[in-house]
């Protein structure tokens, strides 16, 4: 067997990125880590992706209004070496730059996100410690006898690594509601699906429907999303398509993030930034809205809760609806086959495992032991929006730290444990 990597990290998207900076900044100053490099590893560190454009940040987002001040995004640039080293080889006109000259105490379209990772991608690719394979790991086999893993890639011979850190992403969830089903299925009801992605750019949400038609889009949900979808969706109304109109379904009431003495209640789960002052001036009072209201001839509010309400307001107001857009979150995209080999040398097994949100490792799934007893999964690991820090408030509540600056707090804090990781 060939000398394993140090690491591979899988994907490109920003919990990657933030994964090869603390990479570069954490091994040199690891002294277990450091000797293992120069006993048992190779010097390098393999970067996964099958484009290296940034993620779906990128490639669905760009017009997407941040719900991240811009300070945060500039903070993230500068806050590993490996970065800053980047930045400072830079044109004099770059994506940080550009970043600079807004203003910091706001948010800002996603495209200057987006440029920052395409910034930062190019640089690391060039980094002599970064062997960048533009391809997909399709599976990858834990040998327990050496604690070693051999992956398997799309277009080339598997390689062995000691650490393989998965950052992988999420995309909406795309499952079919079960009312929509039913009403499908009994002929009440057959809107046309518009996937989240679509509906939260508004260059491609416009060609989705004639200017000329009537149409009537369900939105579902009462999140971030949901009310970039909703502004959307006035928007056009209200200028190139005057024949839209909109049902919001909705069982929330709106929930905002609010800023207390050093820390944020709802930080991840409240509206901020641009939606929250939408929804404030738009959304936020009673039914139904004001005729002074821009969405008052557009929106109508579907209340669906208490729950026995919920399939009777579905079934009087969907089968009104042309279209539907689902905003009810994301779901972690497909990980690639994760197999084991036991002490005993066995034949590979598939592995199921779980996240351990406060490490950033995983467990292997089996049969219930106590806490104390679980076993982490050598040298596996995840980041970013698939696998993001469990958080809790001072008020107990408990969130999932989702964000360019929260990933560089949560990796900051536990790659040098990552490192030094050897069971």
């Amino acid at each position: 067997m060939s000398t394993p990597l140090r690491a591979i990290v899988v994907g490109g998207g920003p919990g990657g990125i933030t994964v090869l900076g603390n990479l570069l900044e954490h091994l040199p100053t690891t002294v277990a880590a450091a000797a293992a490099a120069t006993a048992h590893e190779n010097k390098k560190l393999m970067w996964v992706d099958p484009q290296f454009r940034g993620g779906r940040i990128d490639a669905r987002y760009r017009e997407v209004p941040s719900n991240t001040k811009v300070e945060l995004f500039d903070k993230f640039a500068h806050e590993v070496s490996a970065f800053r080293d980047i930045v400072q080889r830079a044109p004099k006109l770059n994506a940080v730059t550009a970043l600079q000259g807004l203003p910091q105490d706001r948010g800002c379209s996603l495209g200057y996100a987006a440029d920052l990772c395409l910034m930062l991608t190019e640089g690391l690719r060039r980094h002599p410690d970064i062997e960048p394979r533009q391809s997909r790991v399709t599976a990858s086999t834990l040998d327990k006898r050496t604690n070693v893993w051999n992956v398997e890639l799309s277009d080339s011979e598997p390689v062995t690594v000691s650490r393989l850190i998965l950052c992988t992403g999420s995309s909406p969830i795309s499952n079919r509601l079960p009312m929509l089903s039913r009403l499908r299925g009994e002929n009440l009801a057959n809107p046309k699906e518009i996937d989240l992605d679509t509906a939260l750019a508004p260059s491609v949400l416009a060609q989705t429907f004639s200017p000329a038609e009537e149409s009537t889009v369900a939105v579902v949900g009462a999140s971030h999303s949901a009310i970039l979808v909703l502004m959307n969706l006035v928007e056009l109304a209200r200028t190139s398509h005057p024949r839209l109109r909109v049902k919001w379904f909705t069982r929330n009431k709106l929930r905002y993030a609010e800023y207390k003495d050093g820390w944020i209640l709802r930080d991840n789960t409240g509206l901020k930034g641009q939606a929250a002052d939408w929804a404030r001036r738009n959304l936020d009072c009673d039914d139904p809205f004001p005729r002074s209201s821009p969405v008052a001839d557009v929106v109508d509010k579907v209340w669906t809760a208490p729950p026995p309400v919920e399939e009777a307001r579905y079934r009087d107001e969907l089968p009104r609806c042309t279209h539907i857009v689902q905003a009810v979150g994301y779901a972690r995209n497909p990980l690639p086959q994760l197999n084991v080999i036991d002490d005993g040398g066995n034949a590979a097994k598939p592995l199921e495992v779980s996240y351990d949100h406060a490490t950033g490792r995983f467990f292997e799934d089996g049969p219930p032991v106590s806490k104390e007893k679980r076993a982490y999964v050598p040298g596996l690991f995840g980041a970013g929006i698939a696998f993001p820090e469990r958080v809790i408030d001072p008020h107990g509540n408990v969130e999932y730290a989702v964000g360019f600056w929260k990933f560089m707090k949560f990796i900051s804090r536990v790659m040098p444990e990552w490192l030094e990781e050897r069971n």
